[in-house]
C-alpha cells in the first residue's frame, strides 16, 4: 500500500504550497491528461492516466511510495475521494480541496447557489437528472459524455428552461453561454461542463434560507391539504369542487402508496382540481398532469402557482395523449377507467394507483393489472365526515383503492 496518498483539487489557479510540496514528493501521480502535463509533476514519478478511478485506486494500493491524485475542482464533492476511500482499497487519504466546478459555475453566472439542487448526469442517470430539472427552479447538472446540455435539452421537450452552460472551467478555453433549453441541442459542447438550469418562479428569498437545496418545510404543513383548499377556480371563482376520486383521505392513501420522490416522474391522469398533482410536486417529484377538460387544466395550473411548485399540464384525452409523454416512474389514474389503466400498464411504471366506485369495476382493473404482470392490492376505503359541533354526519364516501406494483426485478429502469 502507498505510504501516503494526497488528493489535490485543481481549479485552474496556481497550486498552493501544500499541494506543491505533496506533488514534489510523489513517486506516483494519477490524473487526467491535463493534470499530468502540469510542470510541477516530478519527471521520475510513475504516471497513471485517470480513466477508471477504481483501476487507479488498485494501482495506488499496490504502490510502494508516495502517491498523489489530481482531480478537477473539489475532489470531495461528487469526486474521487469517495472511491479512493472505499473499503476494498483500504486507502486513507489527505485532501487539498479547490473550488468545486459547481461553485465556480454559479460564480461565473453571478448567482447564489445555496437554494440549488445539484445532480450528476451520465447516461444511466440522465432521465432522473432531467426529472429534477423539471421539478425544481434552480438545478446544477454535472454532466458527462452522452449526458450533456444537448441531451438535457432534448429530454426537457415541452418544458421551458434557461441553460447557463459553463465549458472547461478554469482553463484558457473556458466559456459561459446562455441559451434556452430548446436550443441546446443545436450546438456541440465541450467536456467537461456544468449546466445551470433555471426556470419557474425562482429567486433568492428574503434573508436567505436555512438549508441547502429545496426547503422541505416550504408551504403549509401536511402531505395533503384540506379539500377546501382546492375548491376555487384559477381566478378565484367557483371551481366546481373536487371530483369523486379527489377527496382528501383517498388522496392521502394514493400519495402514500405511490411515494413520489426527487428524481421521479409522476403522471397524474385526470388531474381535476390539481390537488394530487400539486401534492406530488411538493414531495419533490416531477409531475405531468393530464386532463381533457380545459377548465381542469386551468385549475391545476392555479393549484401549482398557489403552492409554488412546477407542473407540466397537458390538455388531452387519455390514453391517446399519453403516447408522446416521457416514461413515468409512478402513475395515478384519476379518470378514464380500465382502458386508461391498461394503457398505462403497457408503459411499465414501477407503481400505479387508481380507484373504482364499484366492486365490478375494481375487479376488471385488477385483472388487467395482473395480466400485465403487476402485483395487485385492493382496499375498500370508507370515510365519514362529522360536524364536530353536533357530532353529526355531514358526508360519506366509499371507494375501492387499487395499487399495482411491478416485481422488484422489473422495477429499476
Amino acid at each position: 500500500m502507498a505510504d501516503r496518498v494526497t488528493v489535490i483539487g485543481w481549479d485552474g489557479s496556481p497550486l498552493t504550497d501544500t499541494a506543491r510540496a505533496a506533488l514534489g514528493a510523489a513517486t506516483l501521480v494519477a490524473g487526467a491528461a491535463h493534470h499530468l502535463a502540469l510542470p510541477e509533476v516530478p519527471p521520475a514519478a510513475e504516471r497513471v492516466r485517470l480513466g477508471s478511478v477504481a483501476l487507479a485506486a488498485r494501482r495506488i494500493a499496490a504502490h510502494r511510495g508516495t502517491a498523489v491524485v489530481l482531480a478537477d475542482g473539489d475532489p470531495g464533492f461528487f469526486g474521487v475521494v469517495r472511491t479512493l476511500r472505499a473499503p476494498e482499497f483500504g486507502l486513507e487519504v489527505e485532501v487539498v480541496p479547490a473550488v468545486s466546478s459547481v461553485a465556480a459555475a454559479f460564480a461565473r453566472a453571478g448567482m447564489p447557489w445555496d437554494d440549488a439542487q445539484v445532480v450528476v448526469a451520465h447516461p444511466r442517470t440522465l432521465r432522473r437528472a432531467v426529472n429534477v430539472c423539471r421539478a425544481h427552479t434552480k438545478v446544477a447538472v454535472l454532466t458527462a459524455p452522452g449526458a450533456g446540455p444537448a441531451e438535457l435539452g432534448l429530454l426537457l421537450e415541452g418544458v421551458h428552461r434557461t441553460f447557463v452552460i459553463c465549458e472547461e472551467l478554469g482553463t484558457e478555453r473556458e466559456q459561459v453561454t446562455v441559451v434556452t433549453s430548446d436550443k441546446a441541442a443545436d450546438h456541440t459542447w465541450r467536456d467537461p461542463n456544468v449546466v445551470i438550469v433555471i426556470g419557474g418562479p425562482a429567486g433568492a428569498g428574503e434573508g436567505g434560507g436555512w438549508i441547502a437545496g429545496r426547503d422541505p418545510g416550504a408551504g403549509p404543513r401536511g402531505w395533503v391539504q384540506p379539500d377546501a383548499s382546492y375548491a376555487e377556480g384559477p381566478a378565484g371563482g367557483p371551481g366546481g369542487g373536487l371530483g369523486e376520486g379527489e377527496r382528501q383521505l383517498l388522496r392521502a392513501a394514493q400519495l402514500a402508496r405511490l411515494g413520489p420522490r426527487v428524481g421521479d416522474l409522476v403522471w397524474d391522469i385526470g388531474s381535476g382540481s390539481g390537488a394530487f398533482a400539486a401534492e406530488a410536486a411538493r414531495a419533490g417529484a416531477a409531475v405531468i398532469a393530464v386532463d381533457r377538460d380545459p377548465a381542469a387544466c386551468a385549475r391545476t395550473d392555479s393549484a401549482a402557482r398557489r403552492y409554488g411548485v412546477q407542473l407540466h399540464v397537458v390538455h388531452g384525452t387519455a390514453p391517446h395523449v399519453l403516447e408522446n409523454l416521457p416514461e413515468p416512474d409512478v402513475v395515478r389514474v384519476g379518470g378514464g377507467g380500465a382502458a386508461v389503466v391498461s394503457a398505462v400498464a403497457d408503459r411499465r411504471p414501477q407503481r400505479i394507483v387508481t380507484h373504482a366506485a364499484t366492486r365490478d369495476a375494481a375487479e376488471l382493473i385488477g385483472r388487467d393489472l395482473t395480466e400485465h404482470g403487476y402485483h395487485v392490492e385492493c382496499a375498500l376505503l370508507q370515510s365519514v365526515e362529522l360536524d364536530t359541533r353536533a357530532w353529526t354526519e355531514t358526508e360519506r364516501s366509499v371507494s375501492f383503492l387499487l395499487i399495482g406494483t411491478l416485481p422488484l426485478r422489473e422495477a429499476p429502469r
